[in-house]
């Protein structure tokens, strides 16, 4: 890391990148952007300068992925052969950098960590391309397999503010009126409550107005929030009415249809701009030998099933309370927006140059995985998410007082999320390798490559992939003593570096994936 000063701080820090020849962001003449460093930050890295700590810090930073927010931990730890009982290695937080062992948060969500939840939406782009193609222990005969994109959305509680298409236009080209409407005459009309029923504004995509309602006393926000809480149930329905479709379809019981097919899915969750889910799969359909055996229909037939399941499914969700059990009866079901799109019909016939390639499609479900409520909600919170957050709470309040055991009794828990307790990222069993073996690969080569790095040795790589994910039996077991020292780095300056530092190799995979070419591996299944 070189640090110049003259009039406000300038860091260029060299940021461990392989392969970094003609990134521009690269060198001293591209210091990292630290436009938003306070004094107080100033300050601490001066003094860091000062005290000679800032090479050790830097190198600390690195460890650690450059994470916003590390974990500081103190102790020591002892590696052990256990087939011989020998002391292979000895490790203690005095001999890492600042005398502190730094652990990275490993925080999904790119607002807590932009660092950490970068490499979780690394491991979920592997996790659905490995359902795609193949690799990462799933055989390539899936890319063989019919494949289909689903887009589940919420039912409508009420007319919302959006941006719009023009009439005629594409739908993803906002610029018509938000809902014109108009009476007769000069007469407005209105709903019960005396306000509009239309809205002639123009929204654009960043109109913090989009997503509230037209009319908050007319929309139904406790439906809102009890279709959220009840998400993840709609959707474990949908998969069931899928596989009995399915089952009907190929004149077999249900019991029977592992025999014969295998249904498996990606799904993850992405916020909308009212505050409700919506959720976007890739369903693959296998035979009855597991990933990438022949599937018995193709993907238009397995749309089509699909299609028939998303629409039928409801659910009566159970009352809030006496009262709501008299006045409301709530039957859930999937928003009428339902969009099903063929991504292989099967033989890989997925056209690379159409507008949805299973590359994109992995990259797209990857990027929402690292988000949440937070992310909609911006720096200046919106009226309406705020009201949909204490409806979450009021509910529960209401829920507790007529039964202690009811299922709502944990939703003011999940007000931060408006009420969706679900798993932004879920696949089915066998769909792909899972982020457990993922990481469990990654912590295998950290301890690889420190081990290699204390004795001077390189780090064989012939194999290195395959060996990091069998899913063998450890020779070795690491006993440790570990106290946790606190959370984050130390000052207000280390954390603004680390950010830039992140920010900076975000920009150097985005440069490097838009200049690699692609493998040959690629070229094939694109032919």
């Amino acid at each position: 890391m070189n640090v110049s000063m003259s009039g406000s701080m300038s860091v260029s820090m060299s940021v461990s990148m392989s392969g970094r020849g003609g990134f521009p962001g690269y060198g001293e003449n591209a210091p990292l952007d630290l436009s938003g460093l306070t004094d107080a930050a100033a300050a601490s890295t001066v003094a860091r300068l000062v005290d000679g700590s800032f090479e050790e810090w830097a190198e600390a930073a690195a460890m650690v992925g450059y994470c916003a927010r590390p974990v500081r931990l103190v102790g020591s730890s002892t590696t052990v052969d256990t087939t011989t009982g020998e002391i292979l290695d000895t490790y203690s937080s005095t001999d890492a950098p600042l005398g502190v062992l730094y652990r990275a948060c490993g925080n999904r969500r790119a607002e807590v960590c932009p660092s950490c939840s970068r490499v979780y939406a690394r491991d979920t782009f592997e996790l659905i391309r490995a359902g795609l193609a193949g690799g990462k222990t799933v055989p390539a005969t899936v890319a063989d397999n019919p494949l289909l994109f689903l887009t589940l959305t919420a039912p409508s509680f009420g007319p919302v503010h959006g941006p719009r298409p023009n009439p005629g236009a594409q739908a993803d080209a906002p610029g018509g009126r938000c809902r014109p409407r108009s009476g007769r005459g000069d007469r407005v009309d209105t709903c019960g409550h005396g306000r509009p029923t239309g809205c002639m504004a123009t929204h654009d995509q960043d109109d913090p107005a989009n997503g509230s309602p037209l009319c908050g006393d007319c929309y139904d926000w406790s439906s809102a929030v009890v279709w959220q809480w009840w998400a993840p149930e709609l959707w474990r329905r949908t998969t069931i009415a899928l596989r009995r479709g399915l089952a009907d379809r190929l004149d077999v019981a249900e019991r029977d249809l592992k025999q014969i097919a295998s249904v498996q899915f990606a799904k993850v969750a992405e916020y909308q701009a009212r505050g409700l889910v919506h959720f976007h799969a890739l369903i693959r359909l296998d035979g009855p030998d597991g990933p990438g055996s022949p599937a018995p229909i193709d993907g238009p037939t397995l749309a089509q099933l699909l299609d028939t399941a998303a629409r039928a499914v409801r659910f009566t969700a159970p009352p809030v309370d006496a009262d709501d059990a008299t006045d409301t009866t709530r039957v859930l079901a999937w928003g009428r927006q339902l969009d099903i799109r063929v991504v292989r019909a099967g033989n890989r016939t997925d056209d690379p140059d159409g507008p949805l390639t299973p590359e994109q499609v992995a990259g797209y479900l990857a990027k929402y995985a690292t988000k949440d409520a937070t992310t909609i909600r911006g720096e200046t919170p919106r009226e309406h998410l705020t009201r949909l957050a204490s409806t979450c709470r009021h509910l529960a309040d209401r829920a507790v007082k007529t039964d202690e055991h009811t299922p709502y009794r944990l939703l003011a828990r999940w007000a931060h999320m408006l009420g969706f307790r679900g798993h932004f990222a879920t696949k089915s069993r066998r769909y792909s390798v899972t982020l457990g073996r993922l990481r469990r690969a990654r912590h295998r080569y950290q301890r690889m490559a420190a081990h290699a790095r204390r004795r001077g040795e390189e780090l064989e790589t012939a194999g290195l992939e395959a060996h990091l994910l069998a899913d063998e039996e450890e020779t070795t077991l690491v006993i440790g003593s570990w106290a946790y020292q606190g959370t984050g780095w130390t000052n207000t300056g280390d954390e603004t570096l680390a950010l830039a530092a992140a920010a900076r190799a975000r920009e150097y995979h985005q440069w490097r994936a838009r200049t690699r070419k692609p493998s040959n591996a690629e070229k094939g299944n694109r032919s």
